[in-house]
């Protein structure tokens, strides 16, 4: 593509060499309270974007929207406006019954449906390559346990259709040894890979889709354990970029 994005109206210089990328527009502004001398550089179509500075760092965190396709988007021209390296801090639904509601994981990888997440159109008649960085993963790692931040670490399922799972999903791709679901990693650690940008994403279990009871919370219900994973996210591009 050739000429300015069309979705993040910011301009060069706008977007920091690191970026945290979210699906709610909301948990920027949670993030924001972490942040300094902070500018909103993007609010066309919903996808508020600001950049400040963390303790001398400057850090661009935007809102991807919800699903690959409009993911993808936003971590093209976040790329294409400066973007180095992009952490997404996410919500994800649990497979296991151990991950409660506020449990944190870090993705290991993500698995997607074939042709699914809109990968095929990048990776035609193969499939794409969904891990995050590892260098970049492990720093994540490392700082988590120094904050004794608990967390789980596996592989994700990356879904395109929220409603379309059968009673079954939850239960079958548990039994294979998949932690989470989510909408977005396997595109953005693809994307990673195929542009020269490091990626990683350490997700929040918003709801358990083993547990009998059904509830999904909020970022705001989720707020301060979306600090505290943002913190230690920050420290990273603080200590080691």
């Amino acid at each position: 593509m050739s000429g300015p994005p069309f979705h993040i109206r910011a301009k060069p210089g706008d977007i920091a060499e690191n970026v945290i990328v979210v699906g709610d527009p909301g948990r920027v502004l949670i993030i924001k309270d972490l942040l300094e001398n902070t500018r909103v550089v993007n609010e066309h179509r919903g996808l508020l974007t600001i950049t400040g500075e963390y303790r001398g760092t400057r850090v661009t965190v935007a809102t991807h929207g919800i699903g690959s396709p409009s993911a993808s988007i936003v971590f093209e021209e976040l790329g294409m406006l400066g973007a180095k390296r992009i952490v997404r801090i996410g919500t994800a639904g649990g497979l296991k019954k151990e991950l409660r509601i506020g449990e944190v994981v870090v993705a290991s990888s993500a698995i997607y449906t074939i042709g699914g997440c809109g990968l095929a159109q990048y990776f035609e008649g193969v499939c794409a390559p969904t891990a995050p960085h590892p260098i970049l993963t492990t720093h994540l790692i490392e700082t988590l346990e120094e904050r004794g931040i608990k967390y789980y670490m596996g592989p994700v399922y990356s879904s395109d259709a929220f409603y379309a799972e059968d009673p079954g999903f939850a239960e079958k791709w548990s039994r294979h040894g998949v932690l989470a679901v989510e909408m977005e990693a396997a595109t953005l650690f693809s994307l990673g890979w195929m542009r020269g940008w490091e990626t990683a994403a350490v997700l929040v279990i918003s709801d358990n889709l083993v547990a009998e009871e059904k509830y999904m919370a909020t970022s705001q219900e989720l707020r301060e354990k979306i600090l505290k994973v943002s913190e230690t996210v920050l420290e990273v591009f603080k200590n080691y970029y």
